[in-house]
């Protein structure tokens, strides 16, 4: 890490802050599909990887600035609410939140960065997403800094904290475990496909399609928010070889969402990542199966 690297960051920051932390995740969404084909069709990895995964990713400007941004600006009465993830700040005409986006795209990078220096489980077996994990830890200090309802959140009078009411639930369209199960076993087959055919940069292009997808949901479209579904799953199918390992870790990855949605968002004023939280828990406990054996120990189709 240098200055090099601070000053994108920061202007990464600036960017996702002013499109707004969903729009910006789109962005990486469409940047990772097209790296992940190139890479398929050329079989050779890229450099470009750096920016959808580093100077704008998810845990920068592509992501967790404009969730900063959002909270701040809420703080600021700027906002009715910090979650409203789907705003485009530049509308606010406040420079200083969009300096809060710079800020935090310099400090999401800073966190990937040190967590990088973690050593893997083994070569090829990272311990962790640290993209996943650093927005959830930048999330959790905006919660700390901009919030007032703490960590955890607090519940309305007379809503218990892991039962909302549906409508108060992350998703509330896909917030019961029918069609949690049924969402979590379809894409996990879908994007265990992409892994089992292509490896890394097939579970790359399945994470793109699933977060490019989340585009529709400015248009009212109630489409599933499921890249914490589709990346571990597609993962547990390029270490097993199998689709059906595919489908469960994508059932388990849906339920899991879920249940962190509860704990940790719906009952608080600030955005903390269900998603990412997910897929930093899933990739440590797929990777470190894959490390053991233990799809080898109980392979499936």
């Amino acid at each position: 890490m240098n200055s090099f690297d601070i000053l994108v960051a920061f202007g990464g920051g600036v960017f996702g802050a002013a499109v707004g932390a969903l729009a910006a995740f789109e962005f990486v969404g469409i940047l990772v599909i097209v790296m992940a084909i190139v890479q398929i069709i050329t079989g050779a990895p890229s450099e470009f990887i750096l920016f959808p995964f580093g100077f704008f990713g998810p845990h920068t400007g592509g992501f967790a600035a404009g969730v900063a941004a959002t909270a701040y600006a809420a703080k600021k009465g700027m906002l009715s609410s910090g979650r409203d993830i789907t705003a485009g700040l530049s509308g606010l005409g406040a420079y200083d939140v969009l300096l809060i986006g710079g800020i935090f795209g310099v400090l999401g990078y800073a966190i990937a960065w040190g967590l990088n220096q973690i050593p893997a489980f083994a070569p090829g077996y990272a311990w962790t997403d640290t993209v996943a994990l650093t927005v959830v830890i930048s999330g959790m200090v905006v919660r700390l800094a901009f919030g007032k309802t703490g960590l955890l959140g607090k519940p309305e009078l007379g809503i218990r904290h892991c039962y909302p009411p549906q409508d108060k639930c992350w998703m509330p369209y896909h917030s019961r475990i029918p069609q949690l199960s049924v969402l979590g076993v379809g894409i996990g087959l879908m994007a265990g496909y992409l892994g089992h055919k292509f490896g890394g940069d097939g579970a790359l292009l399945a994470f793109g399609l699933s977060a490019f997808s989340l585009i529709f949901l400015h248009f009212n479209t109630q489409v599933p928010v499921s890249h914490h579904i589709a990346l571990p799953a597609a993962l547990a199918a390029m270490f097993s070889q199998s689709l059906i390992w595919a489908a469960i870790v994508g059932l388990l990855c849906a339920l899991l969402g879920e249940f962190v949605s509860r704990v940790f968002l719906v009952h608080g004023d600030t955005h903390i990542d269900p998603p990412a939280m997910t897929i930093a828990i899933m990739t440590t406990l797929v990777n470190l199966l894959a490390m053991l054996g233990f799809f080898t120990l109980l392979p499936l189709l």
